[in-house]
């Protein structure tokens, strides 16, 4: 027979082993590992939310590219789709000029030049003297337009020679018939990118025989290719010369001008751009990165995207795309 004083014992040991089991189970319920951790937020399982992969949370920093205006449409775009996928880069794009570009890349200011003519022998030697190398990229073709504003009704194309009439530094050429005398006697209004451009650069070349532009107050110069359009659009006898891109931006109120080296009067297109039958004012369009700062895996990773999207971004802001086997051959310049 059990006595009250055995009976409170019994009692008492079965609620304190119960009062134990319970602990226990409300402890591996809630989540608790068997060793009796705590149960705070720091040790809960892991979600269902995958991790940033290595690249995305590797990649920030800066990447500076000036230079080309002409090329400017198709950095920006590079660097907007860029910074999508890698918001923690910033890319800043100017526009001072292919030659403007190469003196900040050759004083080691901006890491990526933007260049509308191949870097000149004097630049490439500032560029080893400062102890940069850099690996030069195409990345399109451009056909150089010439314009005249939208109501001009007389001119129907140009030979090389008169364009060397109107802009060949020394000429005496004022009015448009005295280009050509079936023309109306009205003063010709000018335009034409700065010096530091790589489009006067290739302009002076290519036409001018590098003898240079005029420059004796007959002329306008501006580095920024929209207030070249807009000075022509606003002229009636106005005459300039950009990229195409910014021709077919504005083809409203301009009218571009078959141009005859030789083998008869050729409108610039995409398809006589690309197949070199607009001559001589088909280009190629280049970038130039500084070989050091590929050691940065922002401007690797840069570099390799722009090299493989760019043929899509030429096509969308109006430039001819290089053969799909040529954006190969550009792709493996950055590998090696």
């Amino acid at each position: 027979m059990i006595n009250g004083k055995t009976r409170k014992g019994l009692f008492t040991l079965v609620m304190l082993t119960v009062l134990v089991l319970a602990a226990a189970c409300g402890g591996n319920a809630n989540g608790g590992n068997k060793g009796g951790a705590s149960n705070s937020p720091t040790n809960a399982p892991a979600t269902d939310a995958p991790a940033p992969t290595t690249e995305t949370a590797a990649l920030s920093g800066e990447i500076k590219i000036d230079g080309s205006s002409t090329v400017f449409p198709l950095s920006e775009a590079a660097a907007e789709e860029f910074n999508k996928a890698h918001k923690d880069v910033r890319v800043s794009v100017g526009t001072s000029g292919t030659g403007g570009g190469f003196k900040q890349f050759c004083a080691n200011e901006i890491v990526i030049a933007d260049a509308s003519r191949h870097i000149k022998a004097e630049e490439a030697e500032t560029c080893k003297a400062a102890g940069i190398e850099f690996t030069e990229l195409n990345i399109a073709y451009d056909g150089l337009t010439v314009v005249v504003n939208k109501d001009n009704d007389f001119v129907d194309h140009l030979t090389v020679d008169e364009l060397n009439k109107i802009f060949l530094t020394g000429s005496e050429v004022k009015t448009w018939k005295d280009v050509r005398d079936t023309w109306p006697a009205e003063p010709i209004v000018m335009f034409s990118p700065g010096a530091d451009s790589g489009t006067y650069d290739y302009f002076n070349e290519a036409i001018l025989n590098k003898e240079g532009i005029r420059n004796d107050g007959v002329i306008s110069f501006s580095e920024d290719d929209n207030a070249l359009v807009q000075g022509v659009a606003g002229s009636k006898y106005g005459i300039g010369y950009f990229g195409f891109s910014y021709y077919e931006e504005n083809q409203d109120k301009l009218k571009s001008v078959p141009v005859d080296g030789g083998s008869g009067a050729i409108a610039p297109t995409l398809e006589t751009i690309k197949d070199g039958s607009y001559a001589p004012l088909s280009r190629p369009l280049l970038i130039y990165v500084n070989n050091a700062a590929f050691e940065r895996p922002e401007v690797l990773e840069f570099t390799k995207f722009y090299i493989e999207n760019i043929g899509s971004f030429a096509d969308e802001v109006g430039y001819v795309p290089l053969p799909d086997e040529q954006y190969a051959a550009e792709a493996a310049k950055i590998k090696s």
